[in-house]
């Protein structure tokens, strides 16, 4: 018996999966010239839906391309999805492309439609059995073009670390360039030191302004946690007291191990469980 179709919307209409198609001429398809979010589902409800908008409108605006509708139009495709497809726990994927044209590699005309694709994906969450045990990451190096701050769909080398990792016998990768850790495959990348300092990337083109990353570092700040935002080495990782991510589906979730060295005592640190606990607590009371 198979399972039931998800309903997807693909360029203005709601369809069953299988009948959802896009053009071989969408830009996405042809050049990755195509901009994505992932917004988390809890209990039904929207996480951090308004931070995702504001970074949409952000990656729209350096590639200079144009807003397909209003975020209030965007929520509503998204609320309907959810109800839909009764999604409880899980995420919906959103995906904008510069619209359909033939090939040519300088940009269509200004009032070519943008296309706009999205899914839902029913997941757990907040039982997640990777944030239970913590995860085992490799580092690689870290050779994406430059503007990691733009969401884009350029994910080949991101996946191909991320199987590396697998066929590694770890989770993930963290990417390193210049001897300094950039962030992991698909999450922003956190060490704690051993005087109690939680240490991060700085926002640059360097790496994602992760929409959970901002929401975790202002609670850390409110519980009283320092912070520093800066580049830290392998090195650094490897002495700290603990290591963690953050993303908008898997929260905050510990590191254990980096190239096979155990981080601290090897088990899920005091910080990182609570840094989790926090934003699950926040991200619940403030869904949409």
């Amino acid at each position: 018996m198979t399972s039931p179709e998800r309903i997807v919307y693909v360029d203005g209409q709601y369809c069953l999966e299988s009948q959802g198609k896009v053009s071989i001429f969408d830009r996405g398809y042809l050049f990755a010239d195509a901009i994505y979010e992932v917004t988390c589902v809890i209990g039904g409800k929207l996480v951090d839906f308004d931070g995702h908008m504001a970074r949409l409108a952000r990656s729209l605006k350096e590639l200079d391309m144009p807003t397909p509708m209003s975020a209030q139009e965007l929520l509503a495709i998204h609320r309907k999805l959810v109800a839909d497809n009764k999604v409880d726990e899980g995420l919906i994927y959103m995906q904008i492309s510069r619209g359909n044209a033939d090939r040519d590699f300088n940009f269509p005309s200004k009032d070519t439609p943008p296309v706009v694709v999205m899914f839902t994906q029913a997941r757990p969450v907040l039982e997640s059995p990777l944030a239970k045990r913590g995860l085992k990451v490799i580092t690689l190096p870290d050779i994406r073009w430059g503007r990691r701050d733009i969401k884009t769909v350029q994910l080949l080398y991101p996946s191909m670390v991320k199987n590396a990792a697998y066929e590694a016998g770890a989770d993930d990768a963290w990417l390193v360039q210049d001897g300094f850790v950039t962030e992991a495959s698909s999450a922003n990348a956190y060490i704690v030191t051993r005087d109690g300092k939680i240490v991060t990337r700085g926002l640059s083109s360097d790496i994602l302004h992760g929409i959970t990353r901002n929401a975790v570092l202002g609670f850390a700040e409110e519980a009283g946690y320092l912070l520093e935002e800066r580049s830290f080495t392998v090195a650094e990782a490897l002495e700290a007291q603990e290591a963690f991510i953050t993303s908008a589906t898997s929260f905050v979730t510990s590191v254990l191990s980096i190239d096979g060295h155990v981080i601290g005592e090897g088990v899920v640190g005091p910080v990182s469980k609570r840094l989790r606990d926090v934003y699950i607590e926040k991200a619940v009371s403030a869904r949409i």
